[in-house]
């Protein structure tokens, strides 16, 4: 059955497959999670079964809104679906836009809804294994500093979110 994700044709919205939305490069709705236990990250390595960017480290779940649902649902939905977290307070961010080659000829054009969640104790994953390959708590700074060294390791947006966008994201936190 076919992903339909909210993508923008001809100046409109509409429903338009996933794969599709990607081959051809159309703006389209996302969402990103960045769960955050003090100046830590949780970031995901995504499965090596993924269409595009396997195995690449991303922050800690992102996806696309099902056409017609709500992007704060799409976000406990699919940190349940990839991670198996249930229950975090999300607060809304801001929206991102960005375009990234994710390679294979697919594109990322991306209206992305960001969400952090904060957690005062490590939180246990249960990664699906058809999402993720492994996950990790990093400091930012630490974060930061690997993407400099080995960028070709993280996915495009991630690189992105934390060069372009990390004060609104992380506030004061993006300048430890």
């Amino acid at each position: 059955m076919a992903i339909m994700i909210p993508a923008w044709v001809n100046g409109a919205l509409q429903p338009v497959e996933k794969l599709a939305a990607h081959q051809r490069g159309l703006r389209h709705k996302a969402v990103s999670i960045f769960v955050l236990h003090g100046q830590e990250i949780l970031i995901q390595q995504r499965a090596l079964c993924k269409y595009h960017t396997p195995g690449l480290w991303a922050n800690t779940c992102c996806t696309h809104p099902d056409w017609g649902e709500d992007t704060a649902d799409c976000a406990r939905r699919r940190l349940n679906e990839e991670l198996g977290i249930n229950g975090l307070p999300l607060e809304h961010r801001g929206q991102v836009e960005y375009r990234a080659d994710v390679g294979d000829g697919l594109i990322e054009h991306e209206l992305v809804d960001v969400f952090i969640a904060q957690v005062d104790t490590y939180i246990p994953t249960h990664a699906n294994p058809d999402e993720v390959m492994s996950s990790r708590w990093v400091p930012h700074h630490a974060l930061v500093a690997q993407i400099t060294q080995m960028p070709q390791l993280f996915t495009p947006w991630l690189r992105i979110y934390l060069s372009s966008h990390a004060d609104m994201i992380f506030g004061d936190k993006a300048a430890i």
